[in-house]
């Protein structure tokens, strides 16, 4: 209940801010003539899926492993602009029993990748700025893409992915890893079986105290675009989950938000610390607060934080008319079927709330659909931050495999990323309310909510 009110607290002052304020409007281009829509789009079935890596650092490397171990694909070929960490990757490969093409040596060679023909699905690790040029050019060789986070970081850049994929019947999805956590699956299973009732908030974050990692991005690129840029320059981790759980696109959509944010304190100590220089012109704030309302009348609480010392918290709540389930601090679960008769009213923690034993024993009436305990063992075995990575590496080839939708589309890619640039819209407005496009141009009550496809 505290949670609840000071939510309700913040959209007051939130909208406070802006009194009587229109909504600010951005462009939704008309779908060019002979384009549909990738709404539940199925691609040929492809039995040994050829996957091209580009980028091999951390999360490209990540992924060169764990793609090792998921049945139906094999790596076909590998890219980077550093030779040195395309043969590292390639011994991986060999010790394994596989090999890849190399594709090494500038900036551009990532299209002769994309133009292989062994290739058919390029993912996509770049660094962030490198994301959609990579994206565009694959689908326009006839490849289906994954694209890490944030996958685009403009509107424009989110209206060319969507616009290319519908146009080259080319699948283009959001590798948002966060979906597939354990928690995750087992709420949004539960949420799905009516256990919370009708969802109606839910809330997402990415706090993250990066101190350790600055020094360990090359040239520090990811320092220089949060100096550069302000808004929520990372929102997916925490909207994704929660969007599924809300149907986005499947039967209800985005449609205004406002955000907030503080000054930048911290950011340029950072700065300053690493050149020796002064630095006044720091753009984005340490913390970042987004509120979102659905067409349904929902509301979302999306936050960023990269800059101060807090426990790392994806936040991930859903509150719904009969229940709740939270993954942070602690993994619990409250329902309204379990509330007390008598209540102490001077004890402000009366509810029944299943933490620990109690909580996995309820959870396990719930088994996602996609959790077999086969896969889960694999996940855990493989890794990949806890093992949401293979899940989410599986269930891509898998879908490849069978023919199947995907479980995040194009539009997921643009509704989730878009909030980069209209959370800075508002912000430079003086927290004005703006409206989120539909990316889905109309389509977006077509599919009554969100559901994993299998094979038959």
């Amino acid at each position: 209940m505290k949670k609840i009110l000071t939510i309700l607290a913040f959209a007051a002052v939130l909208f406070a801010c802006c009194p009587k304020q229109a909504v600010i409007k951005t462009k939704v281009p008309p779908r060019p003539a002979g384009q549909e829509d990738m709404l539940q789009f199925a691609a040929e079935p492809i039995a040994d899926v050829g996957i091209g890596v580009v980028g091999l650092g951390d999360r490209g490397s990540g992924a060169v492993h764990r793609l090792t171990y998921v049945p139906g694909c094999h790596v076909a070929a590998i890219c980077d602009i550093e030779p040195d960490r395309a043969e590292k990757n390639l011994k991986v490969l060999e010790e394994r029993g596989q090999t890849a093409k190399i594709y090494a040596g500038d900036d551009q060679i990532y299209k002769q990748l994309c133009e292989d023909p062994d290739v058919d699905l390029v993912y996509i690790c770049t660094d962030w700025i490198h994301h959609v040029p990579v994206a565009l050019y694959a689908m326009e060789h006839g490849k289906h893409v994954a694209v890490e986070v944030p996958s685009a970081e403009t509107l424009q850049a989110c209206w060319d992915l969507v616009n290319t994929s519908e146009r080259t019947r080319q699948h283009c999805i959001i590798l948002e890893n966060c979906c597939y956590d354990f928690f995750e699956l087992t709420a949004l299973a539960m949420a799905q079986a009516g256990v919370f009732g009708e969802i109606i908030h839910a809330e997402g974050s990415y706090n993250h105290n990066l101190d350790p990692f600055w020094d360990g991005y090359r040239n520090n690129w990811r320092l220089d675009f949060n100096q550069e840029h302000r808004g929520d320059l990372y929102p997916t981790h925490g909207l994704g989950p929660v969007a599924q759980a809300l149907n986005i696109h499947r039967g209800d959509r985005f449609e205004t938000l406002v955000s907030m944010d503080t000054n930048p304190f911290n950011g340029p100590k950072l700065v300053e610390s690493r050149t020796g220089k002064p630095c006044t012109d720091f753009q984005n704030g340490d913390v970042t607060m987004t509120m979102i309302r659905t067409a349904k009348g929902k509301t979302i609480l999306i936050e960023h934080d990269v800059m101060t010392p807090r426990p790392y918290d994806r936040m991930y709540q859903l509150v719904g008319t009969d229940g709740y389930a939270g993954k942070y601090p602690v993994e619990e679960v409250c329902l309204r079927a379990e509330m007390p008769e008598e209540v102490n009213y001077q004890d402000l923690d009366f509810e029944k709330v299943y933490t620990g034993e109690e909580l996995e024993a309820l959870m396990a009436k719930y088994p996602n659909p996609i959790m077999t305990p086969e896969l889960k063992a694999l996940a855990q075995e493989v890794g990949g931050h806890g093992g949401m990575d293979f899940i989410m590496d599986y269930r891509l080839v898998y879908c490849l495999n069978n023919g199947l939708p995907m479980d995040e589309d194009v539009y997921d890619l643009a509704e989730w990323c878009c909030l980069t640039e209209l959370s800075r819209i508002s912000l430079e407005n003086g927290c004005a309310p703006v409206e989120v496009p539909d990316f889905t141009r109309g389509a977006w009550n077509k599919i009554d909510g969100f559901s994993y496809a299998f094979a038959k």
